[in-house]
């Protein structure tokens, strides 16, 4: 028999002291969601401005300062139109105008005859059956309330985005501050610079990919007559932000509807079959050639922070399960005794790797362009 292997103390001690930090930290984000979760939201539209702020700067002839005033009034306004479109559109498309909320009722009774019929199944239930043991009052109080609170959120989200941006002037002198030596303050500022260039990164691929599927699925909702195709079209724009059940939202949300507005099944089925082939040649052909190194994020590990997040704070949670898991990542790649937790949340096994071989390409280069000394001329 091998001997098991051995493992020195301080190497323990402190893998098990990082582990406790990380229950800790869990612990505190779940007590604390209803402060930290629109923080995170106003440090994520932080990071957006910024990136759209230099997106300007680069393309336009603005100056810095009406740069930031135009990426903070474009940022807003989208956030703040995406929470009304969602809001108001979800009203109106359950409104009597659409005629959902007159015909689900039959539809549905008529969909559990024909699936009856279909596997000989004597006596079909009715919906008013099925749903004779569920509380509808409580399930709608409990959506008025998650409205109400998403309108809250999205004031403290704006409030504390207002502190963030008045606070910002005064990051390089906290940062001098914190770091007083050049090689510490250049490797913090390595830090932010790989956890804004994940968040970036993964903002531009999901809203490129995104604006491809709905483009088609736009065409194929208003190509079989489904209603509010603008709507269902910014829906599945938005949540597929959202890790694994975004897709899956917004692949069978539509020809769920469909069974419901038709009286046949052939426009559920070609929603179906098109959304889904959509949904696989662009996130299985077009979505991986456009993510870089900054998103080598293991699928179990995007799996597990849409999980947890999902779990702490909700919908907020899923949206921004993704940025956070590339966060933590930037964060424990930089620390020794971190570094394993990073390889394990990593896609191939080596966070970053590229990043150094270029700073060590570059720092080749700088050292030979100092040993070779200019020829010298002769009188």
């Amino acid at each position: 028999m091998k001997p098991p292997i051995t493992v020195a103390t301080p190497v323990v001690a402190r893998n098990a002291l990082v582990l406790i930090a990380v229950v800790v930290t869990a612990a505190a984000l779940v007590w604390l969601a209803d402060i930290l979760t629109p923080l995170a939201m106003a440090i994520f539209l932080l990071i957006v401005i910024d990136g759209v702020k230099r997106s300007i700067e680069e393309k336009t002839p603005l100056p810095h300062r009406w740069a930031g005033i135009a990426a903070l009034i474009v940022v807003v306004l989208i956030f703040a139109g995406s929470i009304a479109i969602i809001i108001y559109g979800a009203s109106g498309f359950f409104g009597q105008a659409s005629g959902v909320a007159t015909n689900i009722g039959p539809r549905i009774d008529q969909i559990l005859r024909d699936g009856s019929a279909l596997l000989r199944i004597q006596n079909p239930p009715t919906l008013q059956v099925l749903i004779a043991g569920i509380d509808i009052r409580g399930y709608l109080t409990t959506v008025a309330l998650q409205a109400q609170g998403v309108a809250s959120g999205a004031f403290f989200v704006f409030v504390y985005l207002g502190f963030l941006l008045a606070s910002q002037g005064g990051f390089r002198r906290k940062l001098v501050a914190m770091f007083p030596e050049k090689l510490q303050r250049s490797e913090a500022m390595e830090v932010f610079q790989r956890v804004r260039g994940g968040v970036e990164g993964y903002i531009w691929v999901q809203s490129v990919t995104g604006a491809i599927i709905c483009v088609f699925a736009w065409i194929l909702m208003k190509a079989v007559g489904l209603q509010n195709a603008e709507f269902w079209t910014f829906v599945i724009f938005i949540v597929g932000f959202i890790p694994v059940l975004g897709g899956a939202v917004g692949g069978l949300a539509p020809p769920l509807f469909a069974l419901v507005q038709f009286p046949t099944y052939w426009q559920a089925i070609v929603l179906l079959i098109g959304l889904q082939a959509v949904l696989f040649i662009v996130g299985n052909m077009i979505q991986p050639r456009m993510q870089g190194d900054n998103q080598n994020i293991d699928p179990v590990a995007v799996l597990l922070s849409l999980a947890l997040f999902g779990k702490m704070w909700g919908v907020v949670g899923m949206f921004l399960s993704t940025p956070l898991a590339v966060m933590a990542m930037a964060i424990l790649a930089e620390f020794k005794g971190s570094m394993w937790m990073a390889i394990l949340l990593s896609g191939d096994g080596a966070p970053y790797a590229d990043e150094e071989e270029k700073q060590a390409a570059a720092a080749r280069a700088r050292a030979s362009k100092r040993r070779v000394k200019p020829p010298q001329e002769t009188p």
